[in-house]
Formats: C-alpha cells, structure tokens, sequence
C-alpha cells in the first residue's frame, strides 16, 4: 500500500495500474515497452513542464500533466504528484495572504527570469534590431 500526502490529510490507498496496462498483465514484455513508452512521454512531458515554470502560460499544469501520466505506472510518480499539488495549494494560499509589495516582488522576479532567458537566447538583440539599435549589451553572450 502507498501512502499519499494531500495537504494535511494523509490518505493511503493501493496504487493501481491503468486499464490500459491491465490488458498487458499476461504478456510482460509488451508491459515492459508499455511502461517505457510511459516513461519515456511523462519524463518528457514533466521535464517540458519544468522549464515552462518561470515563464507566463502553463507551466505548472503542464509539470502536473507529466506527474499524472507518470502516475498511470508507477507508485513514486503518484506519491510526488500529490506532494507536488499540496506545495502548489501551499504557495498560492501564501502568496493570497501577503501584502501587494510582496506580490509585485514576485512578479518582478518572475519578469526578470523571462528577460534574462530571453536576452540569453538572443531574442532582446535581435527585436532591438527591427528598430535600428545595435548595442551590443543587448546581443546574446552565446552569439
């Protein structure tokens, strides 16, 4: 049995296998391709979700979306995804309680993070050049 953490409740509740993987419980090297292939597009999809996280869009709902696919076969990935969603209550609740000052801050760091990567990647210097300006603090220091 697994124990899953959800906020303050401590829920414990058997991991099962999807229905899908159920059908390949006779054959098990089909469920073995299976539960790489599952692998293989939740890491991908979580790893996806992971770098869209400072950036405005959906981030976090993408990272939950890989956990979940990676959820349907194996116990630690269901473990982490109800860990995962009770630090996100965690830190929206907060962020809900502090004062404006603290939430400008926030989202003056989150703003800095998308400037940074976007200057890194060459895209601050290359929109400045539209409109004729060519420092070259502006260029990306990777060419």
């Amino acid at each position: 049995m697994d124990r899953i953490r959800a906020g303050d409740q401590l829920n414990t509740r058997e991991h099962q296998p999807s229905r899908v993987a159920a059908r390949f419980s006779d054959r098990p090297r089909l469920r073995m391709f299976y539960r790489v292939g599952i692998a293989v597009v939740g890491g991908l999809v979580l790893l996806a979700g992971i770098l869209m996280i400072p950036y405005p869009g959906p981030g976090w709902l993408v990272v939950f979306a890989g956990l979940a696919i990676l959820a349907t076969e194996f116990a630690w990935a269901h473990r982490l995804l109800g860990h995962a969603r009770a630090r996100y209550d965690a830190w929206t609740d907060w962020l809900a309680r502090q004062h404006w000052s603290v939430k400008l801050l926030v989202l003056a760091g989150t703003g800095a993070i998308v400037l940074v990567t976007l200057w890194l990647l060459g895209t601050v210097g290359w929109v400045a050049g539209w409109f004729g300006i060519r420092w070259t603090w502006l260029q990306s220091p990777f060419g």
